[in-house]
């Protein structure tokens, strides 16, 4: 499969199943467009049928008659010569398999099925309540669908242990303190650290600890203990002053901006500006949140992300189909200002671009995403287990708790059978390996189903791939 586009004046070509990208000139983008066309009403028919079978191959490409017909579409664009010099190019890529190299991924489906839940990372929401009232909070300020509970010490400690009895023969295992609001739990948090440590060297086993705050609470003994234990922090804020306190006041109305700005813009500091994120969520009323990192940046913070808002078409502030026009162009906006701040020393990592062209994740990552439901759960505060956070409250996806374990492995293996390929949308869409489906609990509140995709959300995923690629192009210069 290959994916072509032009952005910010390169012309890149990706081959989607080996991964290779190429920064190609115009002779060569066309004849590879040429190439892989098979639509007559295109009037080019020059390689029509080589999709067929087992696809287009070095021979195939060899055969007179495609430089033939490439030469008749291309005439009076090119000469014959800086098209077949071009053909050669492809030729060779092509026999280095990294242009239309064959799709090899699906067969390996079944071992991934096959594979056992190994659990490796716990999301625990350590406090269900919280004291913003952010107007788009799937979490109903902390609620989930339930009742307002902090999570106990002897909870906490019960997950740790099913964490560590689940997690077979893995030694690094993750845990996300959540809400709601962690800090309003805060005494627990530091327990069930000090109880980790301590399990670490009984099962030979290490905990990376991560932190999602809103920064209310955040002081210095926090952002000390923070510093030592955390290996990641992230908190939350939507950008500049007036979206922020729209979205994310407090429950008398009150904006959290000036709160809780200058404690992150400290904690970001003391970390050396690596090790957290910060991370906003941008709506319909401020399509323009390339304004918001640019503000990010200014602030002094290099680590950032803003996430889209996923809601009902009925709630006010929710992403439309008829947004992701203005949402596009925004993107393009940020990755031209990115490329010029870090050729101007002044660079900063937005998450949805950074991307990682010679590695990346294993195969099945690729194939099967982010974990939900196999690798990685979300425990309540009174110690029910659930695929990930965007399901907890919903008694369909209860798998379980902390004092049986999972009770219902059906919805495991439910998760692990939902892969690019059992989504007929991601079969041909060129990003799959990069997102590996998208988010599942985003497809079931769409669509009542994991096995489906958001299509918003493949939309701007899509432009956020192809704008990481462009700027990796850019500064590779």
């Amino acid at each position: 499969m290959i994916h072509q586009y032009q952005n910010n004046g390169y012309n890149i070509v990706m081959d989607v199943v080996s991964g290779a990208v190429h920064v190609v000139d115009q002779v060569c983008y066309d004849v590879i467009a040429g190439i892989c066309k098979s639509d007559e009403a295109d009037g080019f028919e020059a390689c029509k049928g080589l999709q067929e079978g087992p696809g287009i191959t070095a021979e195939t490409l060899k055969e007179p008659e495609t430089f033939q017909k490439l030469a008749a579409e291309l005439n009076g664009r090119y000469s014959e010569e800086e098209i077949g010099e071009a053909l050669r190019d492809v030729i060779e890529l092509t026999e280095a398999g990294q242009l239309f190299t064959e799709d090899t991924y699906e067969c390996l489906i079944d071992e991934v099925k096959k594979r056992k839940t190994v659990v490796k990372a716990l999301c625990l929401h350590i406090a269900h309540d919280c004291n913003l009232a952010c107007r788009y909070c799937f979490a109903e300020e902390g609620e989930y669908h339930g009742r307002r509970a902090l999570m106990s010490y002897e909870v906490g400690k019960k997950a740790l242990d099913f964490l560590i009895a689940s997690s077979g023969g893995r030694h690094n295992l993750e845990v996300d303190f959540f809400g709601g609001e962690p800090l309003m739990n805060w005494q627990v948090v530091k327990d069930l650290v000090a109880y980790g440590r301590e399990q670490e060297k009984i099962h030979d086993k290490h905990f990376r600890f991560t932190l999602t705050t809103n920064g209310v609470l955040l002081n210095d003994e926090v952002q000390a203990f923070v510093n030592r234990e955390m290996d990641n922090v992230v908190l939350s804020l939507d950008g500049r002053r007036e979206v922020n306190d729209r979205m994310r006041p407090f429950r008398n109305g009150a904006g959290s901006y000036d709160l809780i700005v200058p404690k992150f813009q400290r904690l970001a500091d003391s970390r050396g500006q690596e090790r957290y994120y910060v991370r906003g969520t941008f709506t319909r009323e401020n399509l323009d949140f390339a304004e918001d990192i640019l503000h990010f940046a200014d602030l002094g913070f290099k680590q950032m992300s803003i996430e889209p808002v996923v809601g009902d078409e009925d709630d006010p502030y929710a992403i439309r189909v008829s947004d992701l026009p203005a949402i596009m162009e925004e993107y393009d906006k940020l990755a031209k200002v990115m490329i010029e701040r870090e050729k101007e020393g002044k660079g900063f990592n937005f998450f949805h671009f950074m991307i990682d062209l010679d590695g990346g994740p294993c195969v099945a990552k690729r194939l099967s995403g982010c974990g939900s439901g196999t690798e990685y759960l979300a425990v309540t505060p009174w110690g029910d287990l659930y695929p990930c956070h965007q399901f907890v409250g919903q008694e369909e996806f209860l798998m379980g708790n902390v004092d049986e374990g999972i009770v219902r492995p059906e919805i495991a293996d439910d998760f692990r059978s939902c892969n690019v390929y059992s989504k007929e949308k991601c079969r041909d869409c060129f990003a799959k390996f990069y997102c590996s489906g998208g988010c599942m609990a985003n497809a079931y509140h769409f669509h009542g189903t994991i096995h489906d995709t958001y299509e918003i959300g493949c939309e701007m995923q899509r432009k956020r791939v192809e704008c990481a690629i462009m700027i990796k192009a850019a500064l590779a210069e």
